[in-house]
Formats: C-alpha cells, structure tokens, sequence
C-alpha cells in the first residue's frame, strides 16, 4: 500500500467514526503526497470546517478553487464555510461563481437565498427559492426554505403549503415534519406540534432541534420531567459551534426545572 492509500484509508475511516481533526490530519498528509488528487481540496477543507477550524478549511478550499475552479462541490464548500464563516458577500460570489459554471444548479439559488434570510433580507430571499422552483419545481430544498422564508413574514398559510408539498414528494423529510412543528407551535397548535416533531425524530433521530422544540412544547404542558429529557437530548446532539449560545441558555433552563423538582 502506498503512503497516499494509507492516508487516504485512514482518513475516510476517521471521517466515518466522526473524528473529524484526526481525518483533517490524514487528509492533510494526503494532500501533501498528491496536490492534484481529485477531491482531496473538498474533502480537506470541509473536515477542517466541521471540526471548528473554519478558518482553515476556507484556505484549503479557496487553493482546490484556484486549482479546480469548475468543481462544484468544492465551491459549494467554500460558499457554505464562508456562510458558516458569517462571510456572507464571498459566501453569495461564490455561489454566483456556481451558476455562472452552470445555470441550472437549483441548490445555488437556494443557498444564496440562505445567506440573504440570515441577513434578514426576507424579498431577496424569496425571490432566491422562487429562482430554484422555477429551474426545479420538486426541490425540496427549495420548498421548505421558502416555507421558513414566508413563515417568517407572516404568510402561514403559504408556508404550511410549501411543507405540505415537499411531504408529498418526500413523506419521510424530517426537516419538513419539523418545519411544520414549528409552525403549529407559534400557531400554539401544540398537538399538532408533538406530533409533527415526533414524526421529525422519527425519520431523523439526529435532528437536534425538535428535541428542543419537544421541550418546550413539554414544558408548556407543565410535563416538566419531559421536558427536561427532551432538552437534556438537545444538548447532547447539538454541537455546532454557532449553537453555543442557545446551548447555554438551555443548560440554564435545566439547571432550573432540576432545581424545582
């Protein structure tokens, strides 16, 4: 096995068991053995991301871009850890950089609408999914962002059609499912509620925040032991580093509800 195998065998085992900086240093070896291995860029790069050296993948990623400038996977890692990155105007030149390669990259549309609804600019977000729709009417990705777009402005009759629509085309997306929990939840259908977050857990036991929406609907309801599970299940999956502050404010509530039982 050459040393380039051997790095490469052990950071896709690292990445399967989720040790991310161990996979990042494997990867790192690799990329030194071969500077033009397909991939190795993206792969690198989104590592070092996720395991918080944000800065770091950008760097990576930004050299595979220079040296594979139509890969589009690469440069939708580079625009989503600029995002990440609260980099938001080289986050959307990078997705334009995407449709400019290729204009029916629906997903490029949808993720510069993301940055523009991060920004709080709800119409140039809007107009983004409408974009994709209009290139794929079936994106699901598509379909419930703009069901968060419109729920955020007030049209919840819009957007529970935009959820109901991508679980027609896909009755086991969970986003969808806690898309719609969230949406019973202000509406304080909280029935309607649980059963949609539980329908979220069930196609997607990793989705940390309808944990978090379970608790509080639990706690709404006085079901105080509930609740605390269901917020204790939220810290343990939720470790995002851009979570960290509603990670703090839950570990109080908890504090809290222990200190009353």
């Amino acid at each position: 096995m050459s040393d380039l195998q051997e790095s490469l065998g052990k950071a896709r085992k690292f990445l399967a068991s989720g040790n991310l900086p161990a996979a990042a240093s494997a990867l790192e070896s690799a990329l030194q053995l071969q500077p033009q291995e397909d991939d190795l860029y993206r792969v690198l790069g989104e590592a070092l991301a996720e395991s918080g050296r944000v800065g770091e993948g950008i760097e990576v990623l930004e050299k595979g871009r220079i040296a594979q400038p139509r890969n589009l996977d690469l440069l939708f890692a580079l625009g989503d850890a600029y995002f990440e990155n609260h980099q938001a105007e080289q986050a959307l030149q990078v997705y334009e950089e995407i449709l400019a390669v290729d204009a029916n990259e629906a997903d490029a549309w949808v993720s510069m609408g993301l940055v523009h609804f991060n920004r709080e600019r709800f119409e140039d977000a809007i107009r983004c999914y409408r974009a994709a729709l209009a290139i794929d009417a079936q994106s699901v990705f598509a379909l419930n962002s703009l069901g968060d777009a419109l729920f955020t402005q007030g049209d919840n009759d819009a957007a529970l059609k935009c959820y109901r629509q991508v679980i027609e085309l896909d009755p086991e997306d969970a986003q969808a499912h806690y898309n719609l929990a969230e949406l019973y939840y202000d509406l304080d259908r909280l029935a309607e509620a649980e059963e949609a977050c539980k329908k979220a857990i069930e196609y997607d036991p990793a989705l940390s925040f309808a944990y978090l929406t379970l608790g509080n609907i639990c706690l709404d309801a006085e079901k105080t032991r509930e609740a605390l599970r269901y917020f204790e299940d939220f810290l343990r999956l939720e470790r995002s580093p851009a979570a960290a502050d509603i990670r703090a404010e839950v570990a109080a509530v908890i504090d809290g509800l222990k200190l009353e039982m």
